[in-house]
């Protein structure tokens, strides 16, 4: 089985986790528009490509599966997840599975006022959110909302443009100062999708945050869930985070992956706060968390690869868990290739 990574960027442990998985039955291939992204270093042959928004990636990365003879590809972008979607069947007819939900997944997970209207559905509880500034300035000022708030794009990666005002003058600055900011981002496409309500304005919970990852069979059941606690935080992605027992959390999870019905594994981050559980986001793919889920006993990759063989997780063992044990990312130098 040959595996390609779209979009590798920092994410060298998964490149390891599957080439663990394959030995010598198969080949990671790992693609990026920079030849100095770190995981590619991990890869038995690295790629240059275009930017996910070039009017040649497509066909670029269609080129790429069909002369190297890809069996599986695995974007790790969420800006890259709404372009590969559609072309499921195609990329199918040349003998590539992607690992991607459907647009009906992808728009409800990308869009976080669709998450929060999605959640709401299922009766699960989200922070109190804002489009509009001046409403939100209202709530302020008659103690609906309470500062500090979070400000953050409604189409959001690896944390771009969040910021935490304290008081209504930062507020309106941050606010103001988000909207020029998303224009000069990569962020700037999709925001164009309704750049008047590009920016949420949502409640800062206290408690507790935890990044859940459920994982769905091919036919979008949900087999798997794991509820991890997050200890630390760094540049947007878990640092430090221990496996927890949260029966509670664990079925809003499922009751998540079971009605979106998406492919593979899915993020949620949720806060517990006053014994109360709150979805702040989704995300369609392996997030930050999940190397916290594969050394606490979630093998995802081995239970990928067996979906490719199989259509079916016959190894039960994928799924241990070990609970309480606190694990933390580290920093370390690889040489990396132009």
């Amino acid at each position: 089985m040959n595996v390609l990574f779209t979009c590798a960027g920092r994410r060298g442990y998964l490149l390891k986790y599957f080439k663990q998985e394959l030995g010598d039955n198969g080949l990671i291939l790992a693609a990026d528009m920079q030849l100095t992204a770190p995981a590619l270093a991990f890869a038995d042959k690295k790629i240059q490509v275009p930017a996910v928004y070039d009017a040649s990636y497509l066909e670029v990365i269609k080129d790429i599966c069909q002369k190297e003879k890809i069996d599986l590809l695995i974007s790790l972008n969420d800006l890259e997840l709404p372009i590969l979607s559609p072309q499921f069947d195609d990329f199918l007819e040349i003998g590539t599975k992607i690992l991607v939900s459907n647009m009906y997944v992808i728009d409800i997970c990308f869009d976080k006022l669709k998450t929060i209207e999605f959640a709401s559905k299922l009766g699960i509880k989200t922070p109190r959110t804002f489009t509009n500034l001046e409403l939100a300035i209202e709530a302020i000022q008659n103690g609906e909302l309470s500062l500090p708030v979070v400000v953050k794009p409604r189409w959001g990666s690896a944390s771009i443009g969040i910021e935490f005002p304290q008081d209504v003058e930062e507020l309106e600055l941050a606010f103001k100062l988000g909207k020029k900011k998303l224009k000069r981002s990569i962020l700037d496409t999709i925001s164009q999708t309704d750049f008047e309500n590009s920016l949420l304005i949502q409640e800062m919970l206290p408690g507790k945050e935890f990044g859940v990852d459920v994982f769905n069979n091919f036919n979008g059941e949900s087999i798997a869930v794991y509820a991890k606690e997050k200890l630390a935080m760094r540049a947007g992605e878990t640092d430090k985070s221990a496996l927890r027992d949260c029966p509670i959390l664990e079925q809003q999870a499922i009751l998540i992956g079971n009605n979106l019905k998406h492919i593979g594994n899915i993020d949620c981050d949720f806060f517990v706060s006053d014994n109360e559980i709150y979805l702040l986001e989704i995300n369609p793919r392996f997030g930050g968390g999940y190397p916290f889920t594969h050394e606490n006993g979630g093998n995802f990759v081995k239970a990928i690869i067996q979906l490719m063989k199989d259509s079916e997780v016959s190894n039960l063992s994928c799924f241990n868990k070990m609970y309480d044990i606190p694990y933390a990312k580290h920093d370390s130098l690889i040489q990396v290739g132009l």
